[in-house]
């Protein structure tokens, strides 16, 4: 079964690098970028520029990810997220996933089974979460920042993920306005096989609490949709 797993993941992976190739997106070198005061004040502008204090004061948010199959609402002030896909809901307890509670068609899951739909619900959290906070998470423990400056004098902040999440090591270079606003970043991570592609950050909400959250997002031909995204006390 491991042998037919690696099989098909080796597939799949060729096939999402002709499709990339085909698109015409080639790989970008992770480009270098430097360190220490510039590269803070950066980060700091860009939450300013997103009202960081309002989304520290929103208690939950609610959003869906891959077209609504999978659907969330975080209590971020208890750390804990109801998780919902096909006829499975995790409540999830972020801080201790033991206690978290299953269920599949309202019936209590338990044993191994429940602690392999606990760990499902953490990696799709970890990902599914990031598309619509990632631009918060910025000063997370386990990132480092840095400035990258290209030739026509634009700058960029660079933030690299050394620890924490499900996929440890990726970097994200944030395409700021001259506000500091992100609209895009550009994606050096482990389950891409090109680096440097870019995702549009361009499609913002004010949410009920004041917190400006993402709609959707554009990745070359593709559309993900964020669903109905809410941000409230």
């Amino acid at each position: 079964m491991k042998k037919v797993l690696k099989i098909v993941a080796i597939v799949f992976g060729i096939l999402v690098l002709g499709l990339l190739l085909f698109l015409g997106i080639v790989h970008e070198p992770l480009p270098l970028g430097k360190s220490g005061p510039e590269a803070e004040a950066l980060a700091q502008k860009m939450l300013k520029a997103l009202n960081h204090e309002a989304f520290e004061q929103t208690r939950f948010l609610e959003w869906s990810f891959r077209n609504g199959a999978h659907r969330y609402q975080w209590d971020k002030y208890q750390g804990r997220v109801s998780v919902r896909w096909d006829k499975i809901n995790v409540e999830l307890d972020l801080n201790t996933p033991s206690r978290s509670d299953v269920r599949e068609n309202g019936k209590p899951i338990r044993g191994l089974t429940k602690n392999a739909y606990v760990a499902k619900a953490q990696k799709l959290f970890n990902n599914d979460s990031f598309w619509l906070v990632a631009p918060f998470k910025v000063f997370d423990p386990g990132t480092s920042r840095s400035l990258v400056r290209f030739p026509d004098g634009e700058e960029a902040l660079m933030v690299t993920y050394t620890s924490g999440g499900t996929t440890p090591g990726d970097s994200y270079l944030w395409l700021l306005n001259k506000n500091g606003f992100p609209n895009a970043y550009k994606m050096w991570v482990s389950i891409l096989p090109i680096g440097g592609l870019e995702a549009s950050w361009d499609d913002w909400i004010v949410t009920e609490s004041g917190a400006f959250l993402p709609k959707s997002h554009e990745l070359g031909p593709f559309t993900l949709s964020m669903g109905d995204v809410r941000g409230y006390q």
